[in-house]
C-alpha cells in the first residue's frame, strides 16, 4: 500500500469509532458533526472493504476485522501522539507525557507502586500506563518494544543489551496455614502428591520454574490453572492445594489469604526481572529521564533481596 495515497486524517475517526462503537458518541468525542463522521466511516468502509461497525438492533458491534484493528489503532494513535510531542529537552515538572510500560501482573504488583510514586513526585502531570502482557505480545516482544516505552520481563525473553535490572526474586511454595498435611518443610514426594494451582504464561506452557521441576522428574498434579499470579493465592487459601509464587508477592499477600511460605525442596533458578527498551529511545530525553527513575527504583529493591522462607 502506498502511504502517499492514504488519508491520514482518518486515523482519529477510526480510533474513536472502534472505541465508542457509535457514530454519535464518536462524533461528540472528536467535536465533529454526525454527518462528518458518517462520511469518514463510509470512507473507512471503502478503504478496508468491511463494514467495521455492524448494526445489531439499536446498537453497533465491531466486525471481526474491526476487533483486530482496535488494538493496532490504539497503538498507532499513541505513537502519533508520542511523535508529535517529542521535544529536544524534557522538563518533568511540566511534561504531560504518557509512559506506556508492558509487563506481567506480578511486576506491576511489586514494582508499580514505587515506580508510580517516583514518577508522580518528579513529574506530577505525566501519566504511567501499565499494560498486562498478552500471549501474542509476549511471543513478539522484540517487535512490540518499538510501540511502547518498555517492558518489564525476566531475562531470557528478549536478546538485547538495552535493559536495567529491576528486581531479583526467587520461587517459593505457598500453602494454606490450616493445611494439616504439611510440616515445617516440604518434601519432594509432596511436590508430586499434593494438588497444585499453577499459573500459565502461555496457553500450553507453565512458568519456567515448573518446567525445571519436570526436568527433575517431578510431575505436579495440577488441579487448577490460572493465567494470573495475582489470583493464585486465593485459589490456594483454605484448600489442600499448594502453589508456586514469587517470594516478594507471597510475602505481600500471605497474611491477607492466610498462607504459609515454604522453601522449595529442589534447586530452582532465581528470577531476574529487568526493564527492556528499544534502541529507538536511546536519545529520547523523556525516556532517558524515565530510565533514571527506574534505576533509582531498582536501587531500592537491591537492598531488599529475598533470602529465606517463612
Amino acid at each position: 500500500m502506498d502511504l502517499r495515497n492514504l488519508d491520514m486524517n482518518l486515523l482519529m475517526p477510526l480510533h474513536a469509532l472502534l472505541e465508542e462503537r457509535s457514530v454519535s458518541r464518536a462524533a461528540q468525542r472528536l467535536s465533529l458533526s454526525q454527518p462528518a463522521l458518517s462520511a469518514s466511516l463510509a470512507k473507512l468502509r471503502r478503504l478496508f472493504g468491511d463494514e467495521l461497525l455492524v448494526r445489531q438492533g439499536n446498537s453497533y458491534e465491531l466486525s471481526p476485522l474491526a476487533v483486530s484493528l482496535r488494538e493496532r489503532t490504539w497503538v498507532a494513535v499513541q505513537n502519533m501522539e508520542r511523535l508529535f510531542s517529542a521535544q529536544a529537552e524534557f522538563d518533568p515538572s511540566t511534561s504531560d507525557r504518557d509512559f506506556r510500560i508492558l509487563g506481567a501482573d506480578y511486576a506491576f504488583r511489586i514494582a508499580g507502586r514505587e515506580l508510580s510514586l517516583a514518577v508522580s513526585a518528579a513529574a506530577p502531570h505525566a501519566r504511567l500506563t501499565f499494560e498486562t502482557l498478552s500471549r501474542e505480545i509476549l511471543e513478539g516482544a522484540p517487535e512490540t518494544l518499538r510501540d511502547c516505552d518498555g517492558m518489564i520481563l525476566p531475562h531470557g525473553f528478549i536478546g538485547s543489551d538495552r535493559y536495567i535490572d529491576l528486581l531479583d526474586d526467587r520461587w517459593v511454595v505457598v500453602a494454606s496455614r490450616d493445611n494439616g498435611e504439611l510440616g515445617d518443610e516440604l518434601s519432594v514426594d509432596q511436590l508430586a502428591s499434593l494438588p497444585w494451582v499453577l499459573a500459565m504464561n502461555r496457553t500450553t506452557s507453565y512458568t519456567p520454574a515448573v518446567r525445571q521441576m519436570q526436568t527433575l522428574g517431578i510431575e505436579p498434579h495440577v488441579e487448577v490453572v490460572t493465567p494470573s499470579f495475582a489470583t493464585l493465592p486465593a485459589l490456594v487459601a483454605g484448600t489442600r492445594r499448594i502453589g508456586l509464587l514469587q517470594e516478594r508477592l507471597a510475602r505481600a499477600v500471605a497474611d491477607l489469604h492466610g498462607l504459609r511460605i515454604l522453601e522449595f525442596p529442589v534447586p530452582i533458578a532465581p528470577i531476574k526481572d529487568a526493564f527492556w527498551w528499544n534502541g529507538l529511545y536511546d536519545s529520547d530525553p523523556g525516556h532517558q529521564w524515565l530510565r533514571g527513575v527506574l534505576q533509582d527504583v531498582a536501587a531500592q529493591f537491591s537492598s531488599d533481596v529475598p533470602s529465606g522462607g517463612a
